[in-house]
């Protein structure tokens, strides 16, 4: 197939005019922050003649200065009361800055107290931003004490207190919260919308995410913040063709705008557009920014578009972007899926930050490329560090202990995730009995599986893949047989299991019926179920079944070629299996050491001396 070669404009590979003094101010402004965290404090203090009973000096003007050129969660302006103390005057616009700047739970307590003793009334703007800051830290129980105990409330606050419970995942909270407000017909603003949008789609709920996008549609609410985050909903839900068409009409699209619809592209692995889409971005004048780049590296790493990658991490290195945490994750996962575990590892090496999922990427990279040990390893390392392993971590290491059938160390991580109280978490169920199936306990994987109070078609494809692969074909039958009576439809991993174990077992009928619950869904068109089904027929002496399916595929591969090609030979049609080597060969594809060993064998050719490599051209006789 066709695979166009993208590279990044010249502009990209270039460090950006403005982006010296944009670094010189981030780092002003970094050192500013710190300087008021660890000093504002003292400043408010003196001036409000707290600390004491002197009229101190106004020497920490700076600090002043600095806070209330902070950002305010919410555009709310207000002409409540003010706070006067020793003749110092300060605003509730003041006021609630210098709350959102605090650096502490402590210190927003402090900043309460004394705005409580000072004011003869509190107002809506200042205990918006107390709600807010509170959420910032974690602190939702006092937030919500907070929103339960104002005598008036405006949307600022019931948005505050929503935006809370769903950037925790408390989305019962959330949505009661929610239903309450709806109920008090109260006016929705942008930031409401975003908020509700953001819940539907982490939920996947189709209907109230269609709901919210008509009434913002009829409210006329529409900006670009309420755009991207319908295009976020539409992509989360699985609908990519909703949010192209919710995309296509946003008159100007800001970088948000382009980077929300390239993760879109990348999350659903349509790579290609994405790379495209990222490209469009800079024609159109605009520049990417990190949460782009982080996208961008993942649509490479799905689609091995390694020189692409190499380009962009090129410019990285010439800072054309900040190099943090995210950025470098992105890198070594990119890295990892190209096959490049070398070069992710000197990535991994390299960073001066890593999180969690910078670990887990590395990880799960050597487990991916078959260098368990190593998976192992770092794993081992991780948790002398004391990093927290999350449920990823625990999948990337259970697979890499199914690998080397490393049984006493899976039984270790087995034994955390008990600890932890995570067994009932489907994808590391899944995890556990494709574990124990690679290692032959059988029993233990049923144990797992039967445990389980959710099972998936990936939990269940894990046991029939694992009884296949291990000689257990009638139980991985008998598992498909109950999977299809709990009412859970196979994906095409499951057809290909399947296939497998009607294979090896010769057993036609069953693959036959296999066979025609396969042509009822779009898994026919998957190349590794193509391939199975040859198999599968070529195993049962039905070749002519066999050709069919190979001339109706849609794509193959080297899998579907060598099926194919090894099917004719074992059955005694060799010249038919040259001729098809010859026409894989002409289309490009390699011959295998095996597919060539298997004809000529086939053939009574085969010497014990040959050294056949995949590499000669063959000439037909």
């Amino acid at each position: 197939m066709f695979s166009p070669v993208f590279c990044l404009p010249t502009t990209i590979l270039q460090i950006h005019p403005s982006y010296s003094s944009n670094n010189t101010n981030r780092l002003k402004t970094h050192k500013c922050k710190s300087y008021t965290d660890n000093n504002k404090l003292s400043c408010f203090s003196a001036q409000y003649d707290i600390s004491a009973n002197t009229e101190s000096p106004l020497g920490c003007s700076r600090d002043i200065e600095i806070v209330t050129q902070l950002e305010v969660s919410y555009d709310e302006t207000s002409s409540s009361s003010d706070v006067s103390v020793n003749n110092f005057v300060a605003d509730s616009s003041f006021l609630g800055r210098l709350l959102q700047s605090s650096s502490s739970v402590k210190e927003v307590k402090i900043l309460h107290a004394i705005l409580l003793k000072c004011m003869i009334s509190s107002t809506i703007f200042i205990e918006n931003n107390l709600i807010s800051v509170l959420v910032k830290f974690g602190r939702l129980n006092d937030a919500r004490k907070v929103f339960d105990h104002m005598p008036d409330r405006n949307v600022v606050s019931w948005t505050a207190m929503l935006n809370g419970y769903i950037r925790f995942g408390l989305d019962d909270e959330a949505m009661d919260l929610f239903g309450e407000f709806v109920r008090r017909g109260l006016q929705w603003n942008s930031k409401t919308y975003v908020c509700v949008l953001s819940m539907a789609g982490r939920n996947c709920d189709f209907e109230l995410g269609k709901q919210v996008h008509a009434g913002i549609i009829k409210g006329g609410y529409s900006n670009l913040i309420v755009d991207s985050s319908i295009v976020s909903f539409y992509a989360q839900c699985g609908d990519l063709e909703g949010a192209f068409r919710v995309f296509d009409v946003i008159k100007r699209p800001d970088v948000v705008c382009w980077t929300t619809m390239i993760t879109a592209c990348s999350q659903h692995g349509r790579g290609k557009e994405a790379l495209l889409m990222f490209l469009q971005l800079f024609s159109d004048g605009f520049d990417a920014n990190e949460f782009t780049v982080c996208s961008i590296l993942n649509a490479c790493g799905e689609e091995r578009e390694l020189n692409f990658a190499k380009q962009l991490h090129a410019a990285i290195i010439k800072n054309r972007f900040r190099m943090d945490v995210f950025i470098g994750t992105s890198l070594v996962d990119m890295y990892a899926k190209c096959s490049e575990i070398d070069d992710a590892r000197t990535v991994f090496d390299g960073m001066g930050e890593r999180n969690t999922v910078t670990w887990t990427s590395i990880i799960a990279g050597y487990a991916r490329n078959g260098h368990a040990e190593e998976a192992i390893r770092l794993f081992r390392i991780m948790k002398r560090r004391k990093i927290f392993a999350n449920n990823l971590t625990m999948v990337s290491i259970l697979r890499a202990c199914g690998l080397l059938r490393a049984l006493p160390t899976g039984k270790e991580v087995h034994a955390q995730i008990i600890k932890s109280d995570l067994q009932d978490n489907i994808y590391l169920g899944s995890a556990l009995v494709w574990l124990y199936c690679k290692c032959s306990e059988n029993s233990v994987a049923h144990k797992v599986l039967q445990d389980m109070p959710i099972r998936d078609v990936v939990s269940w494809t894990a046991m029939i893949s694992g009884c296949a692969h291990v000689g257990h074909e009638y139980e991985a039958l008998e598992y498909l047989k109950e999977m299809l009576g709990e009412g859970v439809s196979p994906n095409p991993f499951t057809y290909s299991s399947a296939l497998k174990a009607c294979a090896k077992l010769e057993d036609i009928e069953r693959g036959k019926l296999i066979h025609s619950s396969i042509n009822k869904t779009p898994a026919l068109s998957n190349v590794f179920v193509g391939s199975a089904l040859i198999n599968m027929y070529a195993k049962c002496g039905h070749i002519p079944e066999a050709i069919q399916i190979f001339d109706n595929m849609p794509e193959r591969n080297l899998v579907s070629w060598k099926a194919m090609i090894v099917a004719y030979a074992k059955n005694g049609f060799c010249g038919e299996a040259l001729k098809l080597m010859y026409r894989m060969q002409a289309e490009g594809i390699e011959v295998d050491d095996y597919t060539l060993a298997t004809v000529l064998t086939a053939r009574g050719e085969f010497k014990e001396n040959i050294k056949s490599k995949s590499k000669y051209f063959l000439s037909p006789k």
